[in-house]
């Protein structure tokens, strides 16, 4: 898995957060607003970074009923592999990861999105 680049979604009913894995290398990308221009900005980050699979994590809930509305219209819109996996406390993990970092309080709302969108695809290279 460490040779193929991978994205990781974590899906938000307002902002979705994305992480990349390149050559087993996990970064943190931008928070993009859930709206209409989301799947041209995912589409563009594919390009970029030459991406071939996608895993989006999987809450509970009325968030996981719309995670999986926005799965199926991802799978319509792109030809890449697409997998779920279940995230029930990433962004717990990923909150205690950007506190020990020491990142700005500031910056939190921004960059929690993605930090849970990295713990998901360490998850998953795991």
């Amino acid at each position: 898995m460490n040779n193929i680049n991978i994205l990781g979604i974590d899906y938000g009913i307002k902002r979705i957060g994305l992480a990349i894995s390149v050559s087993g290398i996990i970064s943190p990308l931008e928070v993009v607003q859930n709206n209409t221009k989301t799947i041209d900005q995912i589409k563009k980050i594919i390009k970029d970074y030459k991406i071939e699979k996608i895993y989006i994590g999987i809450s509970e809930g009325k968030v996981a009923d719309k995670t999986l509305e926005f799965v199926k219209h991802l799978e319509t819109m792109i030809n890449l592999p697409i997998e779920t996996v279940e995230e029930a406390v990433s962004t717990i993990e990923a909150d205690a990861i950007y506190v020990a970092n020491k990142n700005k309080k500031s910056d939190y709302k921004r960059n929690i999105d993605s930090v849970a969108a990295a713990v998901i695809l360490r998850r998953v290279i795991d």
